[in-house]
């Protein structure tokens, strides 16, 4: 693994903090700016920076500190939700205005509509007005009170509506391409020479974001994929040569099928995009699941909807989305096609059961646990905003909250290693092959 270099890990402020903080809290309770959470989690890496007197990396620990850059009482801030819907987002957008009005005392937070598409000034439908009363119920509700958008807006004008507003702080809530935007916004406002602080809180359901242990909305996807695996094994046993196919999210990395399949016990194939696989061959994955029917005549797979690309894609005729992310093909269909197709080649009668539960379980309420875990970040989001540090994301390591310079959180994508104990457990749970070449 590429460390970061100390300049990596550098959050960038707005200023020196010399207003107190308003926040009810013992004093032992505020975190030391000097505080931080290595990146290290066991000793032996360690050890070359101890023997050599360097010190080793470390994130800057997230939480509210004794002074802090704005004045809450002249403060605006604002907040916006872009990219796909993920449980947890009005979890976020409440957990921001609580810390802001009862902890600070801000008074005026404003929600922009519709993405980055309300920042700019072209949407017909102004921010709201995010008051107590507004947002006391919303993380009962899936999806976000704000609404959401795709793809890139202009930055010059996002920047015109936050000087119009007078915002003082901005959250943006979304995946890594709303926090490239994000850093975008801070590099308009560096320009400029403006007061305004960027905070970004990471939403990737697939739980791909860098130097970050979990993303909100995984568990809750995690939990809720397990019941379709459920409903697909209860299928494919219920059938002579029964199979049950389940696609669930993950675009770059599979780490919801992975642990749904851990979860369940029940999966007898994995796919993930980290682990290619062939169809066809002695070795591919339909020979595989023809032994698995001849020995046991029921067969769970599970697949990530970025596995198997590599054979679904025609590299002169790829097509994006809105986001400029390659727009990918339905391996799940695809996948249920040449099932059927193999096995009526080959005379053997099988029933192919597929569930596809990607939207359902992206429009739920946030789970329990992500309940509580979108409280924290709102709350380390606001602690960060008000101490006047910019262009950064909360993330999670070690167990920790920290603080990541955004540039450093994007560069590149999270993905399961196949050589990760993460991935020799599916194995072990699965029995499938290490490897489905043709």
């Amino acid at each position: 693994m590429e460390l970061p270099s100390p300049s990596d890990v550098q959050v960038p402020t707005l200023g020196a903090c010399t207003v107190p903080s308003p926040l009810p809290m013992a004093e032992d309770g505020f975190i030391d700016e000097g505080d931080r959470v290595l990146l290290f989690s066991s000793t032996r890496p360690l050890q070359p920076f101890l023997q050599s007197g360097r010190e080793p990396p470390a994130f800057e620990m997230a939480g509210p500190r004794r002074k802090i850059f704005f004045d809450p009482k002249k403060l605006t801030c604002g907040i916006v939700t872009c990219g796909g819907l993920c449980p947890g987002l009005n979890d976020v957008i409440r957990s921001i205005v609580l810390t802001l009005r009862h902890g600070y005392g801000v008074q005026r937070i404003l929600g922009f509509r519709y993405g980055y598409l309300g920042l700019t000034g072209k949407s017909s439908d102004p921010p709201l007005e995010l008051t107590l009363e507004l947002i006391s119920t919303i993380h009962e509700r899936g999806g976000t009170l704000l609404g959401s958008s795709r793809g890139p807006q202009d930055i010059s004008e996002m920047v015109d509506t936050l000087v119009r507003q007078n915002v003082g702080i901005l959250f943006t809530i979304g995946g890594d391409g709303t926090l490239r935007g994000a850093s975008a916004i801070c590099q308009e406002i560096t320009r400029r020479q403006l007061s305004i602080a960027v905070i970004g809180v990471p939403k990737t359901i697939d739980n791909d974001l860098d130097w970050t242990m979990r993303s909100f909305g995984f568990t809750t996807a995690v939990s809720e994929a397990r019941e379709s695996i459920y409903a697909a094994h209860t299928e494919a046993v219920g059938a002579y040569n029964g199979i049950g196919l389940v696609k669930l999210m993950g675009r770059h990395s599979g780490f919801i099928s992975a642990h749904a399949s851990l979860a369940s016990g029940d999966v007898n194939f994995c796919l993930v995009p980290e682990v290619p696989f062939s169809l066809h061959g002695e070795k591919g994955f339909l020979a595989a699941l023809e032994r698995r029917l001849g020995q046991r005549r029921h067969a769970v797979v599970v697949v990530a909807e970025g596995a198997g690309q590599d054979i679904l894609q025609d590299p002169a005729h790829q097509e994006q989305d809105a986001s400029g992310n390659l727009r990918l093909k339905d391996v799940g269909v695809f996948l249920r096609d040449q099932i059927g197709l193999h096995f009526r080649e080959r005379g053997i009668e099988t029933t192919v059961k597929y569930i596809d539960p990607s939207y359902t379980i992206r429009s739920l309420p946030a789970g329990a646990l992500d309940s509580e875990f979108c409280l924290m970040l709102g709350q380390h989001a606001a602690h960060a905003g008000m101490a006047g540090k910019t262009d950064l994301v909360v993330g999670l390591w070690n167990q920790n909250f920290t603080y990541i310079p955004i540039s450093l959180s994007v560069a590149r994508t999270k993905k399961i290693d196949p050589r990760s104990d993460l991935w020799q457990r599916v194995l072990e749970t699965t029995g499938q092959p290490a490897s489905m070449p043709g």
